[in-house]
């Protein structure tokens, strides 16, 4: 089967090219041309991905993906011409999986969808299957950190984290190799499976959540360490 693909953008020849596009790659496409049309879409059916513009009328794309992130962990691509790092940070803080600058080529567009809804099934699948082997999960502890590699978890004081997909794709990289250094570059690639365009507020902002969730100072971390101008390593014990 196809998979479907939402596009929430309200410049029509956008939406033209890349439905266009997306079509002769194989893919279902739905466009809404506003955010409230958008979020009508998305609750009438199943999306693979959805691909939002920060910038649009009667809906902000920060919205739309407030109100998506409320009850779905669907891949969601923000694009917008607004090429900044506060743009970014604001919309990967909210829950997307990756940005895009306008204007991009439609094969980098391609490149990036296939691997976000790759990571989201591998993602899923593993859960899946982990779920029926519950005495067979391989357990990272530190401290009050419990890392479950297997079912794709973790708890700290006993409470479960809210981790997304690539979260733990981090997480679970910097637990398994413990003082070994991560340049950025290093980090994308493996964690996002795709060249690094260097655009490293990507990784910092993942980076910055995933500290949220982990470390009881956030701003004084213990477990992910930065090496200023190199990158980060796992300090936990």
């Amino acid at each position: 089967m196809p998979q479907n693909i939402l596009l929430i953008e309200d410049d029509t020849q956008i939406v033209e090219m890349l439905q266009n596009y997306l079509v002769k790659e194989g893919y279902d496409v739905s466009a809404a041309f506003n955010g409230l049309d958008g979020i009508s879409l998305f609750r009438q059916s199943a999306f693979d991905i959805v691909i939002v513009d920060l910038m649009m009328p009667k809906l902000d794309g920060i919205e739309v993906m407030k109100l998506i992130r409320e009850n779905s962990s669907v891949p969601i691509l923000i694009m917008s011409a607004k090429d900044s790092d506060i743009d970014k940070a604001i919309g990967l803080g909210f829950g997307a999986d990756d940005y895009i600058a306008k204007p991009f080529s439609l094969i980098e567009m391609s490149a990036r969808i296939k691997a976000a809804i790759r990571r989201a099934t591998t993602y899923s699948n593993a859960g899946s299957a982990a779920d029926q082997v519950p005495s067979a999960a391989k357990v990272l502890t530190f401290d009050a950190l419990r890392i479950d590699l297997d079912n794709f978890s973790a708890r700290k004081n006993d409470v479960d984290l809210r981790l997304t997909a690539k979260e733990f794709e981090i997480l679970k990289l910097f637990a398994t190799n413990p003082h070994r250094v991560f340049t950025k570059a290093q980090l994308y690639s493996l964690i996002w499976n795709d060249e690094y365009y260097g655009d490293e507020n990507v990784i910092n902002v993942h980076i910055r959540r995933l500290r949220e969730k982990i470390e009881d100072l956030p701003s004084k971390p213990r477990y992910i360490k930065t090496l200023w101008g190199i990158g980060y390593k796992w300090e936990g014990q």
